[in-house]
């Protein structure tokens, strides 16, 4: 028995050791590819009010613009995230990320409403993919118990998106004028080619597995390899039953629409923050951006205390729970008030939530996956996330552009009751899913449902 014991103890220290490495060498990468891509399809809230100006483009069209790129990236999602699977998630991020780059310095180019409107389109089908590729990688190099922490390390790239990306982008604004370019044109051209240069960076530092990995011996990629592995995931050896159960699962279903009503009031914040804050009677591109950056701080916290709750809770679901109810009061409460300040403190509260929470979807959703079905599972999950992004800008640009303020809060409430009335439906089919783990009931897993258990526990 003592053996044993010091045998485990010693595989623990080895996995941890392990560990460090792949979070040193792999996550510094992996958060700045994903600060570029928010950086890069939300920078154009900064240009809004120049884009109407210099192009006429209205606040409509601006709503339908910021939103089709989302759509594009829904459609491609699944299939972008099957090719990854195919080539390895090094290849496929590093293609994501130029195409992307050269398209978000094309928005430049843009004339009129229809190349706004093609150029976003096309800038959403060439990041498609990208974040449940991210997420997959995650699958790969962390076991489910880091899995949390390390989404979490995730989306502090995109805090620092909100924080810097919109001073950083107002900052580049100033350049208004500066050989015959308006700023924003100097926005979108700059902050593309940056991204050309991380695309670089990924390839050459991103091995696809642990194996592949020089700074790592063979039996840290090998203790990688045992736990990731998580299993009492069903699976089948063809794309065809792994996709059956990616998309038909209850528990899935429920949790994607969740998601989606997240992402609703998320992108339509993200993409509409800047103008709310010129709208307060603030002045010149580069303060915008400042205060506009102060979701970045809200989300950031949020990223750090919420998951930091979900570890000692130990349950997902419940703080998952907690949390979603908590954005319906802060939706109201942002609806009925009028004054700048408070108005501008709720959507940073809102922010803390909304993104805060965005680790527990995907920890819930991995803990129950794996292989080929996570990478069409997590897909899918994002795809419905991605259709409340294309959703949110949608209408709430469609009621600003009618005058209505109050429609466009109720945008922001009803998504937030939404996602309420769902919690239910998650509760019940995360507990069938985990009952059907324990008896082995899953197509090809073995008996056992610890880590499903430890998960809603």
């Amino acid at each position: 028995m003592n053996q044993q014991r010091t045998a485990q103890d010693g595989t623990d220290a080895l996995h941890a050791t392990a560990s460090r490495k792949a979070a040193f060498r792999l996550l510094p990468i992996l958060c700045l590819t994903y600060f570029m891509a928010f950086v890069d399809r939300t920078n154009v809230g900064m240009a809004k009010t120049s884009l109407e100006a210099d192009v006429g483009i209205s606040a409509a069209a601006y709503g339908v613009g910021a939103g089709i790129f989302f759509l594009s990236y829904a459609l491609l999602e699944v299939p972008s995230n099957l090719i990854m699977y195919r080539v390895g998630p090094r290849r496929w991020i590093t293609r994501i990320a130029v195409t992307w780059g050269l398209l978000c310095s094309c928005m430049m180019f843009v004339q009129d409403e229809l190349s706004f409107y093609i150029v976003r389109f096309l800038l959403g089908a060439a990041e498609a993919g990208l974040y449940p590729a991210l997420m997959y990688t995650v699958t790969i190099w962390f076991s489910q118990k880091q899995r949390v922490t390390v989404v979490g390390i995730l989306y502090l790239a995109v805090c620092a998106g909100f924080a810097l990306g919109a001073p950083l982008g107002g900052a580049l604004m100033e350049l208004h004028g500066a050989g015959g370019l308006y700023g924003w044109q100097w926005m979108f051209l700059v902050e593309g080619l940056l991204t050309v240069v991380v695309a670089y960076f990924v390839w050459r530092l991103v091995p696809d597995r642990p194996q592949d990995a020089k700074w790592l011996t063979a039996r840290e990629a090998a203790v990688l390899n045992e736990r990731a592995v998580v299993r009492t995931a069903p699976g089948h050896g063809t794309l065809k039953g792994n996709a059956r159960i990616a998309f038909a699962r209850p528990f899935i279903l429920a949790l994607s629409l969740i998601y989606f009503a997240n992402q609703v009031n998320s992108v339509a914040i993200q993409y509409n923050f800047p103008s709310i804050v010129e709208s307060l009677d603030v002045e010149g591109s580069f303060l915008i951006g400042v205060v506009s950056g102060s979701a970045g701080i809200a989300s950031f916290i949020g990223v750090l205390v919420i998951p930091w709750i979900q570890r000692r809770v130990q349950s997902e679901v419940r703080v998952l729970t907690y949390v979603t109810l908590a954005t319906v009061p802060v939706a109201v409460a942002y609806s009925v008030s009028d004054g700048a300040i408070l108005r501008i403190l709720l959507i940073d509260a809102a922010m803390l939530l909304l993104v805060g929470i965005l680790p527990l979807y995907w920890s819930v959703a991995m803990a129950r996956m794996s292989g080929l079905m996570a990478a069409a599972g997590l897909a899918f999950i994002n795809t419905v996330g991605l259709l409340g992004g294309f959703v949110g800008p949608y209408l709430y640009g469609l009621a600003e552009g009618r005058g209505s303020e109050s429609a466009g809060h109720a945008v922001l409430v009803g998504a937030a009751v939404l996602g309420v009335l769902l919690l239910p439906v998650l509760h019940r089919t995360v507990r069938s899913e985990d009952r059907r783990a324990g008896q082995g009931a899953g197509p090809g897993s073995p008996a056992g449902g610890e880590a499903g258990a430890e998960a809603v526990k």
